[in-house]
């Protein structure tokens, strides 16, 4: 990498880039990511223990009981967590996403097929668009539900370092465009539309048992919305981050990454018949959906499929929970194709041999998941979460409007910090929210929208997301020293400006009465 100019160096003397590198200072100090989450668990089970005995007078709105919270201290509770520790292990839907994932993904790298499909990419890109490139792909990804975490982001290190630029501003580019940028999307609708929606419309039938909502209520606003992420991180990368990564030494291990020279001839042919592979796969793929009578597709008494959206785009669609698998064969395909032409690959032990070398490299992460589990598992199982979120909702009544709408987006974004799941999170807060919300004019659907900018703004820089410490795995391929802090400290820029400005974003939406989605309002009229 090149050394820092005179100017970027003393641009890093400024405020901002002081508390941000105060930032990964502390953040480095922190516990071990494992060592932290342990800690936090037994955080959690002495708040359980010191609150179950308060009688609170929050209700929990799925239930319709008084919030209690459970003792994870009393005898019952600990026997449990003994009897379930390794159930819960096991149960915990990230890992199993990751190394399904890493499996075909470890064969198109190891054999070489990733490495000059980049080369490739990277030849015929203009520099000056590959971030905005990148954060882009990055959104697009949600259609895969979680698949951008485990493909997109760490291909992100790896296409800015074969360009020459710092690979940890390519992994934060495509954190921001992944996770920061979640309820976005590119056109094309993700499985998360219906489930929120289906939320939404339970939560305000408890006022209205007639109301009805469009899948596609938010489609035109997160669409309008990916142009807003892509713009967002390609400034923060190019004019925040990247400077001031500068000073920042890359001591990995970067032997295996591809490099900007020309393809040899065994891998153009390798390369080119990897691709035909995989476009063939894809392609016969596409023809199996495209029947009405698809085994892919939703049963047409889905309530989704009922309400008008499509029974390949929600989430009970075989082919939506199939993702994952999708991503291993298709990446495996064209992994094991190259191999054989480029030469790389001899026999199906080396096929082997690559999936157990892409599985050592998760192995630090499988520990990780493993404390991760245990606290996830208690802090749900406490009540403390329900209550952080009753008692919140209970703070915005009485404001006006414009105001509970914002209130609405910063509680979502604090309660971000410790409940990572979109879904969960608005199961939870959609039976307050949008009967609140109802009572005072404001239509679900931008009750919803409110929601769905809070959910996404503050997951680049909690540490409690089931992802985060596998980014931090990925970042510590090209700078071993890397840690929560660094992590943190790296997307920060990116969290206040998606706070912001996308906060700004709805808001110009309703102060100028631009169409949330199909079917969709702003304002909610009683009868």
């Amino acid at each position: 990498m090149s050394q820092p100019s005179p100017e970027t160096t003393a641009a890093r003397g400024g405020l901002a880039a002081r508390f941000l590198d105060g930032v990964e200072r502390v953040g480095n100090k922190l516990p071990d990511p494992a060592f932290l989450f342990l800690l936090l668990m037994l955080l959690v089970w002495v708040v359980s223990w010191a609150l179950s005995g308060v009688q609170f007078d929050a209700v929990n709105p799925r239930t319709g009981d008084p919030i209690r919270i459970v003792n994870l201290l009393s005898g019952s509770s600990l026997t449990a967590f003994m009897a379930n520790l390794y159930q819960v292990f096991m149960a915990f839907a990230p890992l199993g996403v990751v190394l399904t994932a890493m499996l075909g993904l470890g064969v198109a790298e190891h054999t070489g097929y990733i490495n000059a499909a980049l080369r490739r990419i990277l030849a015929v890109t203009p520099q000056k668009l590959l971030t905005p490139a990148l954060v882009g792909v990055a959104v697009l990804s949600h259609v895969a539900v979680d698949a951008g975490y485990v493909l997109v982001i760490p291909l992100g290190g790896v296409i800015f370092y074969a360009a020459g630029r710092h690979p940890l501003a390519g992994i934060a580019a495509a954190f921001c465009g992944v996770s920061g940028g979640f309820s976005a999307t590119m056109f094309v609708p993700s499985s998360l539309d219906p489930l929120l929606a289906s939320f939404t419309e339970a939560a305000g039938r408890i006022i209205d048992p007639a109301l009805a909502i469009n899948p596609l209520n938010n489609w035109i606003f997160t669409t309008a919305s990916a142009f807003l992420i892509i713009a967002i991180g390609w400034f923060v990368t190019d004019k925040i981050v990247e400077p001031r990564l500068s000073k920042t030494a890359i001591d990995g291990d970067t032997s295996a990454l591809p490099k900007m020279e020309p393809l040899a001839p065994n891998e153009r042919r390798g390369l080119l018949w990897g691709t035909v592979a995989m476009v063939v796969a894809f392609a016969l793929f596409v023809l199996t959906l495209l029947p009405e009578t698809s085994p892919w597709r939703a049963a047409a008494e889905t309530k989704a499929v009922l309400d008008g959206a499509h029974p390949l785009l929600v989430a009970q669609a075989p082919v939506m929970q199939s993702i994952v698998a999708l991503i291993f064969i298709l990446f495996l395909i064209p992994g094991t194709v190259y191999g054989y032409v480029a030469g790389t690959v001899k026999s199906h032990r080396d096929i082997i041999a690559a999936m157990t070398k892409s599985m050592s490299g998760m192995a630090y992460y499988i520990v990780i998941a493993f404390f991760i589990a245990q606290f996830l598992a208690g802090f749900n199982g406490s009540g403390i979460g329900t209550l952080m979120a009753v008692e919140g909702a209970d703070l915005l009544k009485g404001l006006p409007i414009w105001l509970t709408i914002l209130g609405l987006i910063a509680m979502t974004g604090i309660v971000n910090l410790f409940i990572g799941s979109a879904s969960a999170k608005w199961a939870l807060l959609a039976p307050i929210m949008v009967p609140l919300m109802m009572q005072l004019g404001v239509s679900p659907d931008l009750t919803q929208a409110a929601y769905r900018v809070g959910d996404s703004m503050t997951t680049i820089i909690t540490p409690l997301m089931p992802y985060f410490p596998l980014i931090v795995v990925f970042c510590q391929r090209y700078v071993k020293s890397a840690g929560i802090g660094t992590l943190a400290s790296i997307m920060l820029p990116y969290s206040i400006a998606l706070s912001i400005l996308w906060t700004l974003f709805l808001l110009a939406f309703w102060g100028l009465g631009i169409p949330l989605g199909i079917g969709a309002s702003y304002e909610y009229l009683a009868g």
